[in-house]
């Protein structure tokens, strides 16, 4: 599993990332068309110290998101035919 934090300013990515050994991406967010509107990510290893992490998204202004842990389960089968309240 890895990291991804994202930041505003490429400064600030490129910082974080020299100091926990990231690699730094450009993102996009969905439905944005102006390039200046993108953050900045780096994408760090799960292993990193999250305590040091936080620190830095704290002091560079930044946020993380990790992918999600457990799968989400299938729905429900839906009835075969319609469900009657009333006895005929």
């Amino acid at each position: 599993m890895e990291l991804i934090a994202y930041f505003w300013e490429q400064e600030d990515a490129v910082a974080v990332a020299a100091r926990l050994d990231g690699v730094v991406r450009r993102g996009r967010f969905h439905g944005e068309d102006d390039d200046e509107d993108h953050p900045w990510l780096v994408v760090l290893d799960a292993a990193v110290s999250r305590s040091e992490l936080d620190s830095l998204l704290t002091e560079h202004d930044g946020w993380l998101e990790t992918a999600p842990e457990e799968p989400v389960a299938a729905p429900p089968p839906l009835p075969s035919g319609p469900k009657r309240f009333k006895k005929t």
